[in-house]
């Protein structure tokens, strides 16, 4: 089957506001689902979860609803803390083998928000290794069947523990209180809503960070002018953030969306027919020459650095937006002040992407934390 893969900023904006495009795969993409998916296809999880990112309507209404209950703002904001103490010890950590090449993707950009999740979920400390491992397999679209089906049965595995043991012996933390949500109908979370919720957090709370890091430190450290005003005081650690987010979005495609009905898009005179399979590019979007002025460029000074859609757009904008700011906000200064001479141990151009569509980041960012950049 066909899919489209939407790149203009407008259309995209218009197709996630249009109520008659379901991201409910089960409901609206039948054809997709029971024809054109194969059983063992490695991005089966992204189309058979059941979570607020995949449900429509007042399905959507109600998941979202028991989120916002259970992921205030007051929980992040009471997470800032934590944050500062983790990137504290991870700093301490690479700044205790100094000289070497630090893989500062690995090392930082990859650990902090997974250990921030680790304590918003109430992880126990015994389970961190064994998270670890699953997580880094749910964005990748490169591997076998049965590498994809040993990822998702570890992480549901995992996640059906913590559920257990979060039931047996309540915390103050976004699991316990997800057990206990309920909607204004007194509706609870099904068993597969709840884990898969959790699920949702883990990609819109851990690689969004970890991508948003990654392509932050490689943006400054590559365009000094632009690291050199913010350290001067006429532009702010936000701005930085804020146009990487435009020029580099932490997720390049999102899957599945499916028009329930056939919808014309009059202002680009395309037709979605009933059924068919959407991808919407955050990645083209950030990139559109009808909002951004020469957008391939990283300047942390343009006007339109904020009208990105990398967080998403419409009521299913990611509730997890505000705690990957925080991250941002509070790692990269303390990293680049722990690190002034921080550079780069391979050329930018020789840094690899991730073997993913949807995941935008590097496999690995080397660097000197005290020595001079590759040439």
């Amino acid at each position: 089957m066909v899919a489209w893969a939407v790149t203009d900023a407008g259309l995209i904006k218009r197709l996630l506001r249009h109520p008659k495009i379901s991201k409910d795969a089960h409901e609206h993409g039948t054809d997709f689902v029971n024809e054109h998916m194969p059983e063992q296809w490695p991005l089966r999880t992204w189309i058979q979860v059941r979570n607020a990112l995949t449900a429509y309507g007042e399905e959507h209404t109600r998941l979202r609803r028991l989120l916002q209950k259970a992921f205030t703002p007051g929980r992040v904001a009471d997470l800032q803390p934590t944050i500062e103490q983790i990137t504290t010890r991870l700093l301490d950590q690479l700044a205790a083998a100094p000289g070497r090449a630090a893989d500062l993707r690995a090392e930082f950009a990859y650990l902090l928000p997974l250990l921030v999740i680790s304590e918003l979920f109430g992880l126990p400390s015994r389970m961190h290794d064994g998270f670890r491992r699953c997580v880094g397999g749910l964005f990748a679209t490169n591997i076998s069947e049965t590498e994809a089906e040993a990822h998702a049965q570890g992480i549901y595995a995992l996640l059906s523990e913590l559920v257990a043991e979060k039931r047996a012996t309540p915390g103050d933390d976004l699991t316990s209180a997800l057990i206990a949500a309920r909607d204004q109908d007194g509706t609870r979370l099904s068993e597969q809503e709840l884990i898969d919720t959790l699920l949702l957090f883990i990609g819109a709370g851990h690689e969004t960070t970890v991508n948003a890091l990654d392509h932050a430190i490689v943006n400054l450290l590559t365009h000094p002018e632009q690291l050199r005003l913010i350290l001067a005081g006429p532009a702010t650690w936000d701005d930085a953030i804020q146009e990487t987010l435009r020029h580099q979005p932490p997720i390049f495609y999102l899957i599945m969306r499916f028009p329930t009905e056939d919808i014309e898009d009059e202002p680009s005179g395309l037709t979605f027919r009933k059924g068919t399979p959407i991808m919407i590019s955050y990645g083209a979007a950030g990139r559109d020459p009808e909002i951004h002025e020469n957008a391939d460029a990283f300047d942390i000074t343009r006007e339109t650095r904020r009208a990105h859609l990398s967080f998403g757009h419409g009521t299913h904008y990611c509730l997890g937006a505000p705690l990957a700011v925080l991250e941002a906000q509070i790692a990269l200064p303390a990293l680049f002040s722990r690190f002034p001479e921080l550079a780069l141990a391979v050329p930018a151009h020789q840094l690899e992407p991730v073997a993913s569509f949807i995941s935008n980041g590097h496999t690995e960012l080397p660097v000197y934390l005290d020595q001079v950049a590759a040439a």
